[in-house]
């Protein structure tokens, strides 16, 4: 029997969500401000906005669960002036119809990146993004509403485009030329699969006995951008371009006069040295396995030829 969902926000990963419900027979409202997404008789698109939730009122009616997917413009100060009255209208709308409410979560709260990152690992980072990450976390596990969070590291595949292995990732392997990363190319990265993420989020939905807790998406063992970009070269069938890495000391540096530079050096730890995320423990608690980095390019370089 199909049941009934609301998926905010038609980003990369609301997109996938809502197809992979719609997929399985689920019937889907897509709530984004556009009115965006993907074509599927299952999904209906409308345009809402996450912090207004009267605009959500009869999408949220008889649904099973929220998967709460906006984000905001990549800076601090947008985040923190969007994402925690979005997440409580979300909470509160959610709290009032009794069902929960599912988010895809960053490694940017965890305190210890230098370590591999676990379920049981402490996430109590300050400042800045890290800092608004944690913020959330924590509003979320004090609210009287059902919640789950589930974690992913940087993601990557079909609609995942403005992300490290995304689209200028995939334009340097089909051009030839070289790509230019963040960090050092050749330390280790984890790198989840999106559809990963979105088997992970509906899977916790279904599993009351798993609500209010932190997950993990499962995630293959950690790669590197350059692996990232010769398994996309070898699913397109050519030659890997080759790859420099800017480290964060310099982009600190340009960030001083540039904005954009400047919000995107403050992550560049993830990059300069390894950055690991284990996934073992919420893939036995949820039956999944991550998807190989083969298959996961190989699907990738698939949806980009077809987009």
């Amino acid at each position: 029997m199909p049941n009934k969902y609301l998926v905010t926000g038609a980003g990369p990963i609301g997109c996938t969500v809502a197809l992979t419900l719609a997929n399985q027979g689920h019937n889907v409202t897509l709530a984004s401000r556009s009115g965006n997404g993907p074509e599927h008789r299952g999904i209906k698109k409308i345009r809402a906005d996450a912090l207004q939730p009267t605009q959500l009122d009869a999408a949220v009616d008889g649904a099973n669960a929220v998967f709460h997917c906006i984000h905001a413009a990549y800076s601090a100060k947008a985040w923190a002036q969007t994402l925690p009255v979005a997440e409580e209208a979300i909470l509160a709308l959610a709290g009032k119809h009794g069902i929960p409410v599912i988010f895809p979560e960053s490694l940017y709260s965890y305190s210890k990146p230098g370590e591999v990152m676990r379920e049981d690992s402490p996430r109590n980072a300050t400042g800045g993004k890290r800092g608004i990450r944690t913020a959330l976390l924590h509003a979320r596990a004090a609210s009287d509403t059902n919640t789950v969070s589930v974690v992913a590291s940087d993601y990557y595949g079909p609609y995942a485009q403005m992300v490290h292995a995304g689209t200028r990732m995939l334009e340097a392997v089909h051009s030839g030329r070289r790509l230019v990363a963040v960090g050092n190319p050749i330390v280790p990265h984890s790198f989840t699969f999106l559809p990963d993420l979105a088997a992970a989020m509906i899977r916790a939905a279904l599993r009351e006995d798993l609500w209010n807790n932190v997950l993990h998406a499962p995630t293959a063992p950690p790669a590197s951008q350059q692996a990232m970009l010769e398994a996309f070269a070898e699913a397109a069938g050519r030659p890997a371009p080759k790859i420099s890495g800017i480290s964060g000391h310099l982009l600190r540096a340009a960030g001083l006069v540039h904005p954009a530079t400047r919000e995107l050096a403050e992550m560049a730890y993830q990059f300069d040295k390894p950055f690991a995320m284990n996934s073992a423990h919420s893939q036995a608690l949820l039956g999944l396995s991550p998807t190989l980095l083969a298959e996961g390019a190989r699907r990738t370089v698939e949806w980009w030829r077809k987009s």
